[in-house]
């Protein structure tokens, strides 16, 4: 189907007045469609909405991808929906541990996207970057909050990050050059601590 017919069977069968500009647009990934529009082109094109997305980063899309409406997570999550909405469409989710919990198993994501569709992965680097400058122990309950991991697990990943950057660290109380290369070594080992943490939590 060209473009023109793509736009005059939303507009026909779905009352959606979209250009065939728009629709090269989609087809390039250049714009995304929204949730109606989605739907709506699905039925144009004799397919599912999931096999209109590619691979889903975004909570929204992960919610699309299950094929559940927005009130429906959110009640199943345990918030309201204008809540729910919010939180979607900002990106930033902001639910406790039970209700990050619950999404990850309705979304059937594991903690890595989890991470990922939800925003945080600025948040959960900070954590870590402080838990292995300090005692990485009371970092452990923070974490746990925002991953869907066992809590054994976590302890392991954050004290071998912590031995990483100490040992890393340790020279630095040596005099000469090998001290200002060992110093950078930390700093590059803190820049690339998201990459760290997953390598280790094999997840």
């Amino acid at each position: 189907m060209a473009p023109g017919h793509v736009a005059y069977g939303l507009r026909a069968q779905y009352g959606l007045h979209v250009t065939p500009d728009t629709v090269v647009l989609w087809e390039r990934g250049m714009a995304s469609p929204g949730e109606r529009e989605l739907t709506a082109l699905a039925g144009v094109l004799w397919c599912a909405p999931t096999d209109l997305l590619t691979e889903a980063t975004s909570l929204r899309e992960h919610r699309m991808a299950r094929g559940l409406a927005p009130d429906e997570l959110a009640r199943q999550v345990g918030v309201d929906s204008a809540s729910y909405l919010r939180m979607e469409e900002s990106g930033r989710w902001r639910g406790n541990e039970r209700q990050t919990a619950l999404l990850a198993e309705l979304l059937d994501l594991g903690p890595r996207e989890l991470l990922m569709a939800t925003g945080r992965d600025d948040e959960l680097a900070e954590l870590l970057r402080d838990a292995v400058k300090a005692r990485w122990q009371a970092y452990v309950r923070p974490v746990s909050k925002m991953l869907p991991m066992e809590r054994d697990h976590i302890e392991d990943v954050l004290e071998e990050l912590h031995s990483g950057y100490q040992s890393r660290m340790v020279a630095t109380l040596s005099w000469g050059a090998a001290a200002q290369d060992t110093g950078g070594a930390g700093r590059e080992f803190l820049d690339r601590i998201i990459e760290h943490f997953w390598d280790l939590a094999r997840t």
